[in-house]
C-alpha cells in the first residue's frame, strides 16, 4: 500500500486541469482524478480526462453523472449559441453564456466527499483568474471561501483536527505561463480538448473563448500545439 499522500483532482481533459494534474503528480501526490458528465455539448472532453488520467498516472478516475437538468441555461448545456470570435479583452467583460450554475461548487462538493472517503487532505482544481475572469467561481476569493467551509463541514476537520487544503496552482497564471509549465510537466497536449463546441467528430471549432485563448497561450509560448 502507498504511503504517498493522496490528492483527488478535479480533470475535465483540457489543456488546465490536466497541468494541474500534473502539478499534483509533481508534488509528490497519488492523485484521484475526477470527470463529470453533466450534459455539456462538448462531453467529448470526458474522452480527453481519461486519456491524459492514464497518461499521467492517476491511482483512480471516476467519472459523475449528473442531471443535465439542473443546470439548464448555460450556452453549455442548452440550445443557446456559445460565443465565439471574441477577443480575449472582450471575454473579461461581464460573466459569459458558457458559465454553468454553480458548476465549481457542485464539482468541488462531490471532490471534498471523496477526499474525506479516502482520506485525503488535498483537492486540486485548475481554475484561472488571469487570461478569463468572466467565471465568478474561478476567482482567489471562491476558492479560499470553499477551503473555509470544507474545514467546517467535514468530520476529519472536525472530530481529528485534519485540515484540507484546496490548490489552485494555475490560479495566477496566464495561458502562456500555463502551456509552458505544461510542457516542463510533460503534459501531451495531443491528449487534451478544450473547445466549447466541437464538430460531431471531435474537432475543434476554432473560435470559441477556450479556442482562442488556447491558441493565443501558445502562441505566445512559442509552442506547437499538437
Amino acid at each position: 500500500m502507498s504511503g504517498r499522500l493522496k490528492a483527488v483532482c478535479l480533470l475535465s481533459g483540457g489543456l488546465d486541469s490536466a497541468t494541474c494534474l500534473a502539478c499534483a503528480r509533481r508534488d509528490g501526490y497519488e492523485c484521484y482524478a475526477l470527470s463529470f458528465d453533466y450534459g455539456q455539448r462538448h462531453r467529448v472532453e470526458l474522452e480527453a480526462a481519461a486519456r491524459v488520467a492514464a497518461a499521467l498516472g492517476a491511482a483512480g478516475h471516476q467519472v459523475i453523472r449528473l442531471d443535465p437538468g439542473v443546470f439548464r441555461g448555460s450556452a453549455l448545456t442548452g440550445g443557446a449559441e456559445v460565443p465565439k470570435g471574441r477577443s480575449p479583452e472582450r471575454m473579461g467583460e461581464g460573466i459569459p453564456g458558457t458559465y454553468v450554475p454553480a458548476r465549481n461548487t457542485i464539482f468541488l462538493s462531490f471532490a471534498l466527499a471523496w477526499a474525506e472517503a479516502l482520506g485525503a487532505r488535498d483537492i486540486f482544481i485548475g481554475v484561472n483568474a488571469v487570461d478569463y475572469s468572466g467565471y465568478p467561481d474561478c476567482r482567489p476569493q471562491y476558492i479560499e471561501a470553499f477551503e473555509r467551509m470544507a474545514n467546517l463541514a467535514t468530520r476529519a476537520a472536525v472530530e481529528e483536527g485534519a485540515r484540507l487544503s484546496l490548490h489552485a496552482p494555475l490560479m495566477r497564471l496566464s495561458k502562456a505561463e500555463i502551456v509552458c509549465l505544461a510542457a516542463s510537466l510533460g503534459v501531451d497536449f495531443s491528449l487534451t480538448h478544450s473547445c466549447y463546441d466541437p464538430a460531431p467528430d471531435g474537432r475543434p471549432c476554432g473560435e470559441c473563448d477556450s479556442c482562442v485563448l488556447r491558441r493565443k497561450g501558445f502562441e505566445e509560448a512559442g509552442i506547437e500545439d499538437r
